[in-house]
Protein backbone atom coordinates (compact mmCIF):
# COMPACT_ATOMS: atom_id res chain seq x y z
CA UNK A 1 0.00 0.00 0.00
CA UNK A 2 1.28 3.41 -1.12
CA UNK A 3 0.39 6.16 1.43
CA UNK A 4 1.75 8.70 -0.11
CA UNK A 5 0.24 7.80 -3.93
CA UNK A 6 -0.71 10.86 -6.43
CA UNK A 7 -3.43 8.85 -7.81
CA UNK A 8 -5.10 8.78 -4.54
CA UNK A 9 -5.69 12.72 -4.37
CA UNK A 10 -4.69 14.89 -1.31
CA UNK A 11 -5.84 13.79 2.42
CA UNK A 12 -8.65 16.17 1.89
CA UNK A 13 -10.37 14.41 -0.76
CA UNK A 14 -10.99 11.03 0.60
CA UNK A 15 -14.01 9.50 -0.89
CA UNK A 16 -15.17 6.06 0.12
CA UNK A 17 -14.29 4.72 -3.52
CA UNK A 18 -10.64 6.18 -3.12
CA UNK A 19 -10.52 4.61 0.66
CA UNK A 20 -11.93 1.27 -0.69
CA UNK A 21 -9.30 1.34 -3.37
CA UNK A 22 -6.38 2.38 -1.02
CA UNK A 23 -7.35 -0.10 1.60
CA UNK A 24 -7.50 -3.25 -0.97
CA UNK A 25 -3.97 -4.97 -0.26
CA UNK A 26 -4.80 -4.41 3.45
CA UNK A 27 -7.78 -6.11 3.09
CA UNK A 28 -6.09 -8.70 1.10
CA UNK A 29 -3.10 -9.36 3.79
CA UNK A 30 -5.76 -9.44 6.60
CA UNK A 31 -7.63 -11.86 4.75
CA UNK A 32 -5.02 -14.67 4.11
CA UNK A 33 -4.33 -14.04 7.89
CA UNK A 34 -7.93 -15.18 8.62
CA UNK A 35 -7.95 -17.86 6.47
CA UNK A 36 -4.92 -19.09 8.21
CA UNK A 37 -5.62 -18.77 12.33
CA UNK A 38 -9.40 -19.70 11.82
CA UNK A 39 -10.54 -22.99 12.27
CA UNK A 40 -13.67 -24.47 10.66
CA UNK A 41 -15.62 -26.42 12.87
CA UNK A 42 -19.54 -27.73 12.88
CA UNK A 43 -22.34 -26.29 14.26
CA UNK A 44 -24.34 -30.08 14.82
CA UNK A 45 -21.24 -30.96 17.29
CA UNK A 46 -22.14 -28.56 19.46
CA UNK A 47 -25.84 -29.05 19.92
CA UNK A 48 -27.55 -31.87 22.36
CA UNK A 49 -29.44 -33.67 20.19
CA UNK A 50 -29.94 -36.28 22.63
CA UNK A 51 -32.25 -34.32 24.65
CA UNK A 52 -34.74 -33.03 21.82
CA UNK A 53 -38.06 -34.17 21.88
CA UNK A 54 -40.95 -33.64 19.47
CA UNK A 55 -43.05 -30.05 20.05
CA UNK A 56 -46.60 -30.53 19.80
CA UNK A 57 -47.98 -30.47 15.85
CA UNK A 58 -47.73 -32.92 13.53
CA UNK A 59 -46.50 -35.45 15.82
CA UNK A 60 -49.00 -37.77 18.02
CA UNK A 61 -46.09 -37.40 20.94
CA UNK A 62 -45.12 -34.22 20.96
CA UNK A 63 -44.71 -32.17 24.41
CA UNK A 64 -45.36 -28.65 24.58
CA UNK A 65 -42.66 -26.10 26.09
CA UNK A 66 -42.64 -25.27 29.61
CA UNK A 67 -39.80 -23.02 31.41
CA UNK A 68 -38.83 -25.85 33.93
CA UNK A 69 -37.72 -28.30 31.18
CA UNK A 70 -34.23 -26.78 31.00
CA UNK A 71 -31.50 -25.51 33.14
CA UNK A 72 -31.02 -22.62 31.50
CA UNK A 73 -30.87 -19.19 33.67
CA UNK A 74 -33.65 -16.72 33.49
CA UNK A 75 -30.81 -13.91 32.14
CA UNK A 76 -29.55 -16.63 30.05
CA UNK A 77 -32.75 -17.00 28.33
CA UNK A 78 -33.12 -13.97 27.32
CA UNK A 79 -29.36 -13.33 26.21
CA UNK A 80 -29.75 -16.09 23.86
CA UNK A 81 -33.09 -15.17 22.45
CA UNK A 82 -31.45 -11.52 21.93
CA UNK A 83 -28.20 -12.80 20.56
CA UNK A 84 -30.15 -15.30 18.31
CA UNK A 85 -32.45 -12.82 16.48
CA UNK A 86 -29.75 -10.14 15.90
CA UNK A 87 -27.42 -12.87 14.39
CA UNK A 88 -30.65 -13.57 12.21
CA UNK A 89 -30.62 -10.66 10.57
CA UNK A 90 -27.56 -11.35 8.66
CA UNK A 91 -29.73 -10.84 5.07
CA UNK A 92 -29.86 -7.27 6.01
CA UNK A 93 -26.29 -7.33 7.55
CA UNK A 94 -24.21 -9.26 3.67
CA UNK A 95 -26.57 -6.28 1.62
CA UNK A 96 -25.40 -3.76 3.42
CA UNK A 97 -21.68 -4.53 3.81
CA UNK A 98 -21.50 -5.77 -0.02
CA UNK A 99 -23.09 -2.42 -0.72
CA UNK A 100 -20.83 -0.48 0.99
CA UNK A 101 -17.68 -3.01 0.02
CA UNK A 102 -18.47 -4.22 -2.82
CA UNK A 103 -18.69 -7.66 -4.07
CA UNK A 104 -15.05 -7.92 -6.76
CA UNK A 105 -11.79 -8.50 -5.30
CA UNK A 106 -10.50 -9.60 -1.86
CA UNK A 107 -13.11 -7.29 -0.92
CA UNK A 108 -15.97 -9.05 -1.80
CA UNK A 109 -14.18 -12.48 -0.56
CA UNK A 110 -14.04 -11.22 2.74
CA UNK A 111 -17.83 -9.77 3.01
CA UNK A 112 -18.38 -13.61 1.69
CA UNK A 113 -16.40 -15.67 4.04
CA UNK A 114 -17.70 -13.49 7.18
CA UNK A 115 -21.37 -13.77 5.90
CA UNK A 116 -20.68 -17.87 5.97
CA UNK A 117 -19.08 -17.95 9.08
CA UNK A 118 -21.68 -15.63 10.66
CA UNK A 119 -24.27 -18.50 9.13
CA UNK A 120 -23.12 -20.89 11.67
CA UNK A 121 -23.97 -18.85 14.31
CA UNK A 122 -27.61 -18.41 14.30
CA UNK A 123 -27.45 -22.01 12.46
CA UNK A 124 -26.37 -23.77 16.37
CA UNK A 125 -27.62 -21.14 18.48
CA UNK A 126 -31.33 -22.33 17.11
CA UNK A 127 -30.57 -26.11 16.88
CA UNK A 128 -28.92 -25.36 20.95
CA UNK A 129 -32.08 -23.50 21.96
CA UNK A 130 -34.49 -25.99 20.32
CA UNK A 131 -32.89 -29.66 21.32
CA UNK A 132 -32.43 -28.06 24.96
CA UNK A 133 -35.98 -26.77 24.85
CA UNK A 134 -33.86 -23.39 26.57
CA UNK A 135 -36.71 -21.51 25.24
CA UNK A 136 -40.44 -21.29 23.90
CA UNK A 137 -40.22 -22.40 20.16
CA UNK A 138 -43.34 -20.15 19.39
CA UNK A 139 -42.52 -16.99 20.74
CA UNK A 140 -39.12 -17.26 19.55
CA UNK A 141 -40.13 -17.34 15.86
CA UNK A 142 -42.85 -15.18 16.33
CA UNK A 143 -40.23 -12.69 17.51
CA UNK A 144 -38.15 -13.66 14.83
CA UNK A 145 -41.01 -12.92 12.27
CA UNK A 146 -41.62 -9.71 13.90
CA UNK A 147 -37.99 -8.52 13.56
CA UNK A 148 -36.67 -9.25 10.39
CA UNK A 149 -39.79 -8.01 8.93
CA UNK A 150 -38.65 -4.79 9.62
CA UNK A 151 -35.16 -5.46 8.33
CA UNK A 152 -32.28 -3.65 9.64
CA UNK A 153 -30.41 -0.66 8.63
CA UNK A 154 -27.13 0.63 10.12
CA UNK A 155 -27.06 4.10 11.43
CA UNK A 156 -23.46 3.52 9.49
CA UNK A 157 -24.94 3.14 6.13
CA UNK A 158 -23.68 6.41 4.74
CA UNK A 159 -20.14 5.56 4.96
CA UNK A 160 -18.16 3.10 4.36
CA UNK A 161 -15.20 4.42 6.95
CA UNK A 162 -18.07 4.75 9.98
CA UNK A 163 -18.95 0.68 8.63
CA UNK A 164 -15.60 -0.23 9.23
CA UNK A 165 -15.35 2.06 12.73
CA UNK A 166 -18.24 0.20 13.55
CA UNK A 167 -18.05 -3.20 12.82
CA UNK A 168 -14.33 -3.27 14.92
CA UNK A 169 -16.04 -2.43 18.03
CA UNK A 170 -19.41 -4.41 17.10
CA UNK A 171 -17.86 -7.35 16.47
CA UNK A 172 -15.78 -7.43 20.11
CA UNK A 173 -19.36 -6.38 21.88
CA UNK A 174 -21.00 -8.83 20.11
CA UNK A 175 -18.27 -11.69 21.50
CA UNK A 176 -18.22 -10.20 24.69
CA UNK A 177 -22.42 -10.71 24.87
CA UNK A 178 -22.05 -14.17 23.36
CA UNK A 179 -19.08 -15.36 26.45
CA UNK A 180 -20.83 -13.57 28.93
CA UNK A 181 -24.22 -15.14 28.78
CA UNK A 182 -22.19 -18.25 27.77
CA UNK A 183 -21.06 -17.90 31.74
CA UNK A 184 -24.50 -16.69 32.44
CA UNK A 185 -26.06 -19.31 30.77
CA UNK A 186 -26.03 -22.05 33.94
CA UNK A 187 -25.44 -24.87 31.08
CA UNK A 188 -22.02 -25.83 30.72
CA UNK A 189 -22.92 -27.06 26.78
CA UNK A 190 -24.51 -23.61 26.06
CA UNK A 191 -20.97 -22.17 27.55
CA UNK A 192 -18.74 -24.54 25.24
CA UNK A 193 -21.06 -23.45 21.92
CA UNK A 194 -21.27 -19.79 22.97
CA UNK A 195 -17.17 -19.85 23.88
CA UNK A 196 -16.81 -21.18 19.90
CA UNK A 197 -18.75 -18.57 18.71
CA UNK A 198 -17.11 -15.96 20.57
CA UNK A 199 -13.76 -17.21 18.94
CA UNK A 200 -15.10 -16.16 15.56
CA UNK A 201 -16.28 -12.54 16.69
CA UNK A 202 -13.19 -12.28 18.06
CA UNK A 203 -11.43 -12.85 14.49
CA UNK A 204 -13.41 -10.81 12.85
CA UNK A 205 -12.99 -7.91 15.48
CA UNK A 206 -9.26 -7.81 14.70
CA UNK A 207 -9.99 -8.23 10.74
CA UNK A 208 -12.06 -4.63 11.54
CA UNK A 209 -9.83 -3.21 14.21
CA UNK A 210 -6.52 -3.79 11.77
CA UNK A 211 -8.28 -2.30 8.51
CA UNK A 212 -9.26 0.37 10.64
CA UNK A 213 -5.58 0.62 12.17
CA UNK A 214 -4.70 1.16 8.35
CA UNK A 215 -7.27 3.39 7.25
CA UNK A 216 -5.83 6.00 10.13
CA UNK A 217 -2.51 6.22 8.32
CA UNK A 218 -4.03 6.99 4.91
CA UNK A 219 -6.57 9.63 6.45
CA UNK A 220 -6.39 10.41 10.38
CA UNK A 221 -8.80 13.54 10.36
CA UNK A 222 -11.37 11.19 8.44
CA UNK A 223 -10.96 8.43 10.21
CA UNK A 224 -10.89 9.82 13.61
CA UNK A 225 -14.30 11.77 12.81
CA UNK A 226 -15.92 8.62 11.93
CA UNK A 227 -14.60 7.04 15.46
CA UNK A 228 -15.89 9.41 17.39
CA UNK A 229 -19.19 9.43 15.47
CA UNK A 230 -19.54 5.59 16.35
CA UNK A 231 -18.26 5.65 19.90
CA UNK A 232 -20.63 8.51 20.58
CA UNK A 233 -23.58 7.21 19.24
CA UNK A 234 -22.87 3.33 19.34
CA UNK A 235 -25.90 1.10 19.69
CA UNK A 236 -26.10 -2.46 19.48
CA UNK A 237 -27.44 -4.16 15.46
CA UNK A 238 -30.48 -5.84 17.81
CA UNK A 239 -31.70 -2.57 19.09
CA UNK A 240 -34.87 -3.30 17.44
CA UNK A 241 -35.86 -6.47 19.02
CA UNK A 242 -39.19 -6.46 19.88
CA UNK A 243 -38.61 -5.49 24.03
CA UNK A 244 -35.21 -4.77 23.67
CA UNK A 245 -35.08 -1.73 26.03
CA UNK A 246 -36.41 -4.22 28.76
CA UNK A 247 -34.02 -7.08 27.59
CA UNK A 248 -31.43 -4.73 27.41
CA UNK A 249 -31.76 -4.46 31.50
CA UNK A 250 -32.22 -7.42 32.65
CA UNK A 251 -28.54 -8.30 30.51
CA UNK A 252 -27.03 -5.36 31.94
CA UNK A 253 -27.90 -6.28 35.78
CA UNK A 254 -27.22 -9.78 35.16
CA UNK A 255 -23.78 -8.88 34.22
CA UNK A 256 -24.23 -10.24 30.40
CA UNK A 257 -23.54 -6.50 28.98
CA UNK A 258 -23.83 -3.20 30.69
CA UNK A 259 -21.81 0.45 30.68
CA UNK A 260 -19.49 -1.17 32.54
CA UNK A 261 -18.64 -3.79 30.43
CA UNK A 262 -19.06 -1.77 27.04
CA UNK A 263 -16.45 0.94 28.33
CA UNK A 264 -14.26 -1.05 29.95
CA UNK A 265 -13.95 -4.53 27.50
CA UNK A 266 -15.37 -3.21 24.04
CA UNK A 267 -14.38 0.73 23.77
CA UNK A 268 -10.92 0.43 25.64
CA UNK A 269 -9.56 -2.57 24.10
CA UNK A 270 -9.76 -0.95 20.67
CA UNK A 271 -9.47 2.46 21.52
CA UNK A 272 -5.80 1.88 22.75
CA UNK A 273 -4.88 -0.75 20.43
CA UNK A 274 -5.36 1.94 18.04
CA UNK A 275 -3.80 4.77 20.14
CA UNK A 276 -6.30 7.26 19.36
CA UNK A 277 -5.40 9.64 21.57
CA UNK A 278 -1.29 9.52 20.09
CA UNK A 279 -2.45 9.47 16.74
CA UNK A 280 -0.10 12.14 14.58
CA UNK A 281 -1.07 14.12 11.46
CA UNK A 282 -4.30 15.48 12.67
CA UNK A 283 -5.50 18.42 11.70
CA UNK A 284 -8.08 20.99 13.47
CA UNK A 285 -10.94 18.68 12.37
CA UNK A 286 -9.12 15.72 13.67
CA UNK A 287 -7.55 16.85 17.08
CA UNK A 288 -10.87 18.45 17.71
CA UNK A 289 -12.67 15.02 17.31
CA UNK A 290 -9.97 13.61 19.20
CA UNK A 291 -10.94 15.60 22.41
CA UNK A 292 -14.51 15.51 21.96
CA UNK A 293 -13.92 11.74 22.14
CA UNK A 294 -11.68 11.91 25.19
CA UNK A 295 -14.63 13.84 26.69
CA UNK A 296 -17.26 11.56 25.98
CA UNK A 297 -14.98 8.52 27.33
CA UNK A 298 -14.77 10.27 30.59
CA UNK A 299 -18.42 10.77 30.80
CA UNK A 300 -19.25 7.03 30.11
CA UNK A 301 -16.58 6.24 32.76
CA UNK A 302 -18.64 8.43 35.27
CA UNK A 303 -21.72 7.13 34.46
CA UNK A 304 -20.70 3.19 34.38
CA UNK A 305 -19.08 3.98 37.87
CA UNK A 306 -22.78 5.42 38.70
CA UNK A 307 -24.26 1.80 37.47
CA UNK A 308 -22.29 0.10 39.22
CA UNK A 309 -23.03 1.46 42.41
CA UNK A 310 -26.50 1.50 42.24
CA UNK A 311 -26.10 -2.57 41.29
CA UNK A 312 -23.68 -3.07 44.11
CA UNK A 313 -26.39 -1.52 46.15
CA UNK A 314 -29.53 -3.76 44.88
CA UNK A 315 -27.34 -6.32 45.40
CA UNK A 316 -26.79 -5.67 48.87
CA UNK A 317 -30.75 -5.13 49.31
CA UNK A 318 -31.21 -8.88 47.75
CA UNK A 319 -28.87 -11.00 50.17
CA UNK A 320 -30.24 -8.47 53.45
CA UNK A 321 -33.79 -9.93 52.03
CA UNK A 322 -32.56 -12.97 52.08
Amino acid sequence: MTLTSPHLGSPDTWTDARLLYALEEVVEKELNRHLKVAKDWMPHEYVPFSDARNFPGLFEDGEAWELSQSPVTDVGRIALVVNLLTEDNLPSYHHEIASLFGRDGAWGTWVHRWTAEEGRHGIVMRDYLLASRAVDPDQLERFRMSHMSEGFESDNRHSMLHSVAYVAFQELATRISHRNTGHQSGDPVCDRMLARIATDENLHMVFYRNLLKAAFELAPDATMRAVRDVVVEFRMPGHGIPGFERAAAKMAIGGVYNLRIHHDDVLQPVLRFLKVMEVPGLGPDGIRAQEELGLYLDGLDAEARRFDERLAARRARMAARR
